[in-house]
């Protein structure tokens, strides 16, 4: 049985990032709601518990039932878990005078306790808090303080239970991943056997118990999720997987017939669909980019059901849902993906398709992904790959969708992402591109004058997408990208490059 840490989420910003930096010590982690408990049994060897947007001393703020878990199992409170944890044992929280948020330095440390080995004095701490623990509980002792908390950190006596103020899992925090790890390893007693292999290979083994001999059928995108699920059922299942390929022609230039070349080669079994002509002619006129995405998926949907029909005895339909849609689905604050999103796998597939779902992937996070697919033998450059909107081009076109101007932004796309790999810079960038814009521009060509269309480029650095910088490309490499495009695409005279930051903008422009 797989050991894991229980991470309770009781809304903090923080909480996925607690489950990641779990995982990096090779533990396996899990992350539930306060209001969705899950079966604490003999495989969970810890529990944490997250910060809140919440006050312990709001009437309707997150509870938690201690009594199954508190003095039985070794138990972190995270800031607002750590008020929780003394508010309902007779300590005393209130407002602190003065809000604290920021850095901060640990100048009180007993190193006594496990939880605070190796962590050096002076170690610097982010607090992230309106309210302070006053006082504490009766059987309650400080650990650890600075000079405006005087708990930051507190052990319960004659039990595995602590409790800090701080947030150790943000980078801001110095010896963070020390003190979890302090608690993973040091007082849960946690053997960090959970890495991308073990993981691969027990979850094959699942899947050819779960699978049998039944069929399943898999949208590829040619994306690293899609891909690292396809070859995890592969080796599971073989020539049972169908995995489906659409071309809606709204790809990057030549790029359907090199990933499916590039999916054969990786022994799939794969069909290549051309349903370029159903996509545009969907598209035709429409300008409004929700409606567009609407367009796409429910087209989307409709080549795919028919492919799948075309395979008989299909049982299964596979995706390559990740962690984070599963944590959002059931959240503390009833996140984002409860309702899916219109470009969200395969577009939400239908009840008339009348399959089961297998998500090979549904534990893991971006990055672990990532390496998952390193460990099974995925080659590097589809590994490395930039995101890519579901859609495709067709939010990278502001306004109506032609071929004509597919066509352009094709080309254009093609100059400036060959050009980052050819000048090294690709794997400085986490998703680049261009676009399309709705505007004509006068220019000069010879002796001739010019009135043709503007594109954007747009280079960002992020981790996660959620938030995301432009990327600081030499002024030198954007000059010669601008000259290749305007003298070797037609139809186009302009080209400016996208400074913003998200937030404010997105990475995409629709």
């Amino acid at each position: 049985m797989q050991e894991k840490i229980i991470i309770i989420d009781f809304g903090s910003q923080y909480t996925q990032l607690i489950g990641r930096r779990v995982r990096e010590l090779n533990v396996y982690s899990e992350i539930h709601p306060y209001n969705h408990l899950p079966e604490i049994d003999e495989s969970v060897k810890g529990i944490i518990l997250s910060g809140s947007p919440f006050s312990v001393l709001d009437e309707n703020s997150p509870q938690f039932d201690f009594s199954s878990v508190k003095g039985k199992l070794p138990l972190l409170g995270v800031c607002y878990g750590a008020q929780l944890m003394a508010h309902e044992f007779g300590g005393e929280v209130k407002a602190s005078e003065t809000r604290e948020y920021g850095r901060a330095n640990l100048n009180y440390i007993d190193k006594e306790f496990p939880l605070m080995k190796g962590i050096p004095m002076d170690s610097q701490v982010w607090m992230s808090h309106g309210d302070t623990i006053f006082n504490l509980p009766e059987n309650y002792e400080i650990i650890a303080g600075t000079e405006d908390v005087k708990v930051a950190a507190y052990h319960v006596k004659g039990e595995q239970s602590y409790g800090i103020q701080f947030h150790p899992e943000v980078y801001h925090s110095t010896d963070g991943l020390q003190l979890l790890e302090n608690f993973v390893v040091g007082v849960c007693h946690c053997k960090q056997s959970w890495t991308p292999a073990a993981f691969a290979e027990s979850t094959i083994q699942e899947l050819k118990e779960k699978i049998g001999t039944d069929k399943v059928v898999l949208g590829l995108s040619g994306g690293v999720d899609s891909s690292v699920a396809a070859m995890l059922l592969h080796k599971a299942i073989g020539e049972q997987l169908y995995c489906i390929f659409v071309d809606n022609g709204l790809l990057r230039k030549d790029e359907f017939e090199l990933v499916l070349e590039q999916y054969k080669d990786l022994g799939l079994n794969i069909k290549g669909v051309d349903a370029k002509s159903r996509f545009l002619e969907a598209l035709a006129g429409e300008k409004d980019p929700e409606k567009k995405r609407k367009a796409i998926g429910r087209v989307f949907i409709e080549v795919f059901d028919d492919e799948a029909h075309e395979v008989t005895g299909v049982t299964w339909l596979a995706q390559g849902t990740i962690y984070p849609d599963v944590i959002e689905s059931v959240s503390a604050t009833g996140g984002p993906s409860a309702t899916i999103k219109s470009h969200h796998n395969v577009g939400g597939l239908p009840d008339f398709m009348k399959l089961k779902i297998v998500e090979p992937l549904r534990l893991l996070f971006k990055d672990e992904v990532r390496r998952v697919g390193k460990s099974l033998g995925l080659p590097v450059n589809l590994l490395g790959r930039h995101p890519f909107p579901g859609p495709g081009l067709a939010i990278r076109i502001l306004g109506d969708v032609t071929a004509d101007k597919v066509r352009i932004l094709q080309e254009v796309d093609h100059i400036f992402i060959e050009g980052l790999r050819a000048d090294g810079l690709y794997d400085d960038v986490w998703q680049a591109g261009a676009i399309l814009l709705p505007v004509q521009s006068v220019g000069v060509m010879g002796d001739e004058r010019t009135y043709e269309m503007a594109v954007a480029l747009r280079a960002v650095t992020s981790t996660d997408g959620m938030t995301a910088d432009w990327c600081h490309l030499p002024y030198e490499f954007l000059a010669k990208i601008s000259n290749k495009i305007i003298n070797r695409v037609r139809g186009v005279n302009r080209v400016v490059y996208d400074i913003s930051s998200k937030p404010p903008a997105t990475i995409e422009w629709e």
